[in-house]
């Protein structure tokens, strides 16, 4: 789509992805991040939630990938604003996400060539309850 083609409001929706011990373990070796919260299992048993939870960067990557099947040459992504982890993301617990466009603004620079889109991106586990939110700012062509 092209910057004008979006529309203030628009909103998608993904299905379900239960978050494995599996997907936990790849994101440690891949990123080094092997804190005790997201690897050991005994200790988490000793602390307030009571067991191992995702790391919050996994579920950032999952639920924007999980967006990402509608590919678009006319746009890229341009970062992130407002990431807030706001729930613990435990091992099997489905997530899904839904988003809306809540903004678009020109280019400071480059206005005759893109814009920006504000994608508002919720993950929400299998109780509603919303674990992750950010903005997701797209560079989106004229």
């Amino acid at each position: 789509m092209k910057f004008s083609e979006y529309e203030i409001g628009s909103t998608r929706k993904s299905f379900g992805r239960t978050i494995t011990e599996a997907d936990i373990v790849t994101h440690a070796g891949q990123t080094g991040d092997f804190y005790p919260h997201h690897m050991d299992a005994e200790w988490c048993a000793t602390q307030p939630f009571g067991q191992r939870m995702a790391h919050g960067t996994l579920i950032i990557s999952v639920g924007v990938g999980m967006m990402a099947g509608e590919i678009n040459p006319d746009a890229m992504s341009y970062g992130y604003d407002k990431i807030r982890f706001i729930k613990p993301v435990f091992i099997g617990d489905t997530i899904r996400v839904t988003t809306e466009i809540t903004g678009k603004r020109d280019h400071t620079k480059k206005n005759d060539q893109f814009g920006f889109v504000d994608e508002q991106v919720n993950v929400l586990n299998q109780h509603g309850e919303t674990v992750l939110s950010l903005i997701h700012i797209y560079l989106v062509n004229r």
